[in-house]
């Protein structure tokens, strides 16, 4: 593939798969991202998110199926995919010898950025992510929520057309996260950046992305805007405890026809407008009520929804992380 055939999609992904042996990390997914569009996988550790970040980046190539960025096959064109993107990776990649200002000279020298520009571009975007005074620093003096910024600017600083974010906040407080974002919005509006990224944050995808793939065990289960994914898991959210969940289920179900689900010792289930269905419903349940709750539906009801339990928001163990980035390194081979 040399062009994409819809100018509006800088992103196409058809029948995407890769295998591990016998492990399936990305089954069968098909999606695409239109240009200056805030696009995001929302999922579980595990469900895949990094490894198709890994091979829209050209870090790993697809078992099967087809992908282009910017116009660019990931398997056959790959240093035209490397050249037309900046990526902010889940761990730290910079150099914690080096200063932020070396750092980012070594990244415009790799990526040929011309000489002429590049003392403004890195002024500039380091001025933006409000590091410029810190620039002589080594990064190891560096707090994560400012190796975060700088990583970002780095990966602006060859002017790409998609920025690829895994995990961008991860570790970080709200408070640093917020501002990250606020960044990362500036720069959208001033250059139509199209935006990728990862995350198992529901707020954080709920309140920055233009739509949303969920993901899990490798498939996309859902993929929508946040708004329209929230409405299509039925209206308002009732959660009760009661002193019978498994008899409160079954009344709910006969009485209403609403399939409930019990989870933690509490029973949940979705109706359309709430608050004039609440009253009634204490009015007439049968059971003992020991608390009861009302509110509009989240992206953590919508996971529940497609999925019959809540995302696995664990961080991985040491042990596991290594085996990951083993699995990863050892694919990168291939």
């Amino acid at each position: 593939m040399s062009e994409n055939t819809n100018s509006e999609n800088v992103i196409e992904v058809k029948d995407l798969t890769r295998k591990f042996k016998t492990l399936t990390a990305v089954d069968n997914i098909s999606f695409d991202v239109k240009k200056g569009e805030v696009f995001g996988f929302l999922g579980p550790n595990g469900a895949g998110k990094t490894t198709t970040i890994n091979m829209l980046c050209t870090l790993l190539r697809p078992t099967s199926g087809k992908a282009t960025v910017a116009g660019y096959d990931v398997d056959s064109q790959m240093d035209l995919v490397r050249a037309s993107i900046g990526l902010v990776f889940q761990d730290t990649t910079l150099d914690d010898y080096m200063t932020a200002e070396q750092n980012l000279r070594f990244h415009a020298l790799a990526y040929g950025v011309p000489p002429e520009v590049r003392d403004t571009r890195l002024k500039s975007l380091m001025e933006m992510v409000e590091l410029w005074p810190r620039r002589k620093d080594r990064t190891r003096t560096y707090s994560g929520g400012m190796r975060r910024r700088l990583e970002i600017a780095r990966g602006l600083l060859h002017q790409p057309k998609v920025l690829f974010l895994d995990e961008p906040t991860i570790g970080l407080d709200p408070q640093t996260r917020n501002k990250i974002w606020g960044y990362i919005h500036e720069l959208r509006k001033q250059i139509g950046l199209t935006i990728f990224m990862t995350t198992h944050y529901m707020d954080e995808a709920d309140l920055n992305c233009d739509r949303i793939g969920i993901i899990d065990h490798g498939k996309i289960i859902a993929l929508d805007t946040p708004t329209c994914l929230k409405d299509a898991v039925g209206g308002d959210v009732i959660t009760l405890r009661t002193t019978d969940n498994a008899a409160a289920l079954e009344e709910i179900r006969r009485r209403y026809n609403i399939e409930a689900l019990a989870k933690n010792d509490q029973v949940t289930f979705s109706v359309q407008g709430g608050e004039t269905f609440l009253p009634e419903f204490v009015k007439n349940f049968s059971g003992q009520i020991q608390g009861i709750s009302l509110r509009r539906p989240t992206l953590d009801d919508v996971f529940l929804k497609y999925t019959g339990r809540e995302i696995r928001s664990e961080e991985m163990s040491p042990m596991d992380a290594m085996k990951a980035r083993h699995t990863a390194w050892m694919g990168r081979r291939r």
